[in-house]
């Protein structure tokens, strides 16, 4: 009976975990760029009472053996990054990566971020920047006459000044590829971090190498699936409550050998 309270108790932190997950990607169901996570479990250790295939007689050989498992742990907790969908929003400094890569964002304190967000914006250097401020990688700056930007699936930046027929290019972005995204760092703010799981960034121009192309006017949202998500808290739930079940079927073994008389 003791083995089953503690074998349920596991289950029910894990699905504890799993609610918690579930409710940070529910939350995050309007975040542009915004990747949703999964939690992954394992199996605990078992213990052998018999194991399979041992003698019981000369010649006979047991087929199965006798292993009682101890429950579940979480094993990783995945971000899927899976293409949300678009919103077309016509606003020029909006971006989106058709297919993999990563924008580039340079932090205070001299390193590199990568996001999925394209919501930029112009700050008083006339520098594409973050919502926080922190400007692209490498650096992109609008001239304050600027009369329009064109952004192209390549990445070069063009702008229309006032007297010019032509329009001027100003820059070029670049997108961050990873062997294994999933091990990326999540910063918060939309940011990622580069980890040894992640892999060296490959940075190239976007459209090359595998590499998704840049579309202006349009914003990625998050990939998260509302009823599916609410489906997920619906079976972590149920599995939260049949977990507390067995420690009270557990219980009610417990009291009633307690209670047993001559």
């Amino acid at each position: 009976m003791i083995r089953a309270l503690w074998t349920a108790a596991t289950g029910m932190a894990a699905q504890q975990l799993n609610i918690d997950i579930i409710s940070n990607n529910l939350a995050n169901v309007n975040t542009a760029g915004f990747k949703k996570s999964r939690v992954d479990f394992q199996d605990l250790m078992y213990q052998t009472l018999r194991s399979a295939g041992v003698s019981e007689a000369q010649g006979v050989q047991v087929p199965t053996g006798i292993q009682v498992g101890h429950g579940v742990r979480p094993a990783a907790v995945q971000k899927i990054f899976s293409q949300g969908e678009f919103q077309q929003t016509d606003n020029p400094l909006d971006l989106v990566i058709e297919g993999d890569g990563f924008f580039q964002v340079l932090m205070p304190n001299g390193g590199t971020a990568y996001t999925r967000d394209g919501s930029f914006k112009l700050d008083g250097q006339g520098r594409l920047v973050t919502s926080d401020g922190n400007p692209m990688d490498p650096e992109i700056t609008i001239p304050a006459e600027a009369t329009s930007v064109s952004i192209g699936v390549d990445g070069t930046v063009e702008v229309s000044l006032p007297g010019q027929t032509n329009p001027q290019a100003v820059g070029n972005l670049q997108l961050v590829k990873f062997a294994n995204p999933a091990g990326l760092m999540n910063q918060g703010r939309n940011l990622f971090s580069q980890s040894a799981s992640s892999g060296e960034p490959l940075i190239d121009t976007p459209g090359l190498n595998g590499l998704g192309t840049i579309r202006q006017g349009v914003v990625e949202m998050s990939n998260v699936k509302v009823v599916e998500e609410m489906v997920n808290m619906i079976t972590a739930q149920r599995a939260y409550e049949v977990n507390s079940k067995a420690i009270q079927t557990a219980d009610e073994m417990l009291s009633t050998a307690n209670n047993l008389r001559r």
